[in-house]
Parts: structure tokens; sequence; C-alpha cells
């Protein structure tokens, strides 16, 4: 019955969705182009709040936890395990008074309503596999942003979303990168769980009941830490907060 159930509720969601990011798109380029980033933003961070919990409709439950462990006023570097593209919803929507930016692959940076335009013209960086000369130095070039406007950059070092949750070997490459250009950034390692669960089966039909966790664990202080030995601590915590046997 409830398989039954998730086929017709499915299409529902995502017209929803898809009609949040055609709606949000000319909203965005209009205000961006009368009042600039800080009111763009600020629509953002609604069309980011609409699309997490539309997901009400498919009875997933979501659950934000240690999120008042942030520093402020301070650059932070979000470490996080990755799931599924809702990952970047929901810290757009649990980190909005830090601005975070994200690391992410060229091909998201067209074709996508609302997505593409924020990501190419929000601060994050879109980095092509192939050239890794220059996505080195795009992080840097990211580093240096959140360092001077006190902003979070959001980076996803397995490298690839998951599609069972387990969590895969963190890279740190991309972790150095941004602690080389932002010194004073300290690292939030973020535990996100359930995501996959939703698309377990792809986009149709979406499954039902889901709980997804966006969990904070205690922040790191980077500055003097051997880089490996870093990347290997945070990957440690959250696979332990996610029950993953470390």
């Amino acid at each position: 019955m409830k398989k039954i159930i998730s086929y017709i509720i499915t299409p529902f969601y995502l017209l929803i969705f898809a009609l949040l990011l055609v709606i949000f798109h000319p909203i965005q380029l209009f205000t961006n182009w009368i009042w600039g980033y800080p009111v763009r933003k600020k629509v953002v961070d609604v069309l980011n709040f609409g699309l997490l919990y539309s997901l009400w409709i498919l009875g997933t439950r979501i659950t934000f936890k240690g999120f008042e462990k942030i520093p402020q006023n301070r650059p932070l570097i979000i470490v996080a395990n990755h799931q599924t593209l809702l990952d970047i919803v929901a810290i757009v929507v649990g980190f909005r008074k830090n601005h975070p930016k994200f690391i992410s692959k060229i091909e998201l940076g067209k074709g996508i309503p609302s997505v593409s335009y924020n990501l190419r013209h929000g601060g994050s960086v879109l980095i092509d596999r192939k050239n890794k000369s220059q996505s080195v130095k795009d992080i840097l070039m990211l580093g240096k942003h959140i360092e001077k406007e006190t902003y979070a950059a959001c980076i996803f070092p397995e490298g690839t979303r998951t599609k069972d949750g387990s969590v895969k070997t963190f890279q740190p490459a991309g972790i150095a990168s941004l602690i080389r250009t932002a010194p004073s950034a300290v690292i939030v390692p973020l535990a996100i769980d359930g995501n996959y669960e939703i698309m377990k089966k792809g986009y149709y039909p979406m499954q039902l009941g889901s709980h997804l966790k966006f969990t904070v664990l205690d922040p790191i202080e980077p500055k003097g830490l051997n880089i490996d030995e870093l990347t290997l601590q945070i990957e440690n915590m959250i696979k332990r907060e996610l029950g993953q046997g470390v």
C-alpha cells in the first residue's frame, strides 16, 4: 500500500519542486539586478526553505541538531558527507546566517533553473574535475572569499554522492586548499543521514516517511594540525555519528 501511495504522491512533490525552481529563477535575476547580493540572498533562503520543507508532502521528517555549536563571526569550512542534491538545500537553510558557498561540479552551472544561477552568481565555485590545476586555483579563491567576508564554504570530500549512505574515504586536498587561504576559519563537521533513503529508487517513486538528520559535530581548530590526520579525524567523527563502526 505504501508503495502505491508513493507512486501517487511523488508527482505532486516533483511538480512543486519544479515550480519553486522556475518561479524563483526570475525573482533571483530581478533582485540581483536591482538590489544585488543581499536581497537576492534572502530570496535564495526562502527558495531553499520551500524546497526542503516541501518534503513534508512525502511524510519526511527533518531534524537539525547541534547548530548551536556553530561559531559566529568567523569563516567556516563545513565538511560533510554527501548523499543527494538535497544536502545542499538543507545546508543553505541550516547555515543561512553564515552565507554558505559550495564547491560544485561545473555541470551544475547550467541548465537548472534557480540552482545554476545561484551557483554562478552567489560566490560558489564550479570546478572541472578534468582540470585539477584550475580546480585548485578556484578553491583557493573561495578560501580567500570566505576569509574576507567571514562566510562559510562547504566541501564534500568524498568527491561523489553515496547511494547507500555508506561514508566513503575523505580526500584532504580540497580541505587543505581552503585552510591555506582561509587561515582563521574553523572546521565544522556535518553528518548527513537519511537523504539517500528518499531516492533509493531514483526520483520515481520517491520513498515515503524518511527521516533526514543534519547534525553539526564539535568544531575543530585546524591550525597546526596535519591535514591527513585532520581529514581522517573528520571522516571518523561523521562515521561514528552515523553508526558506521569506527
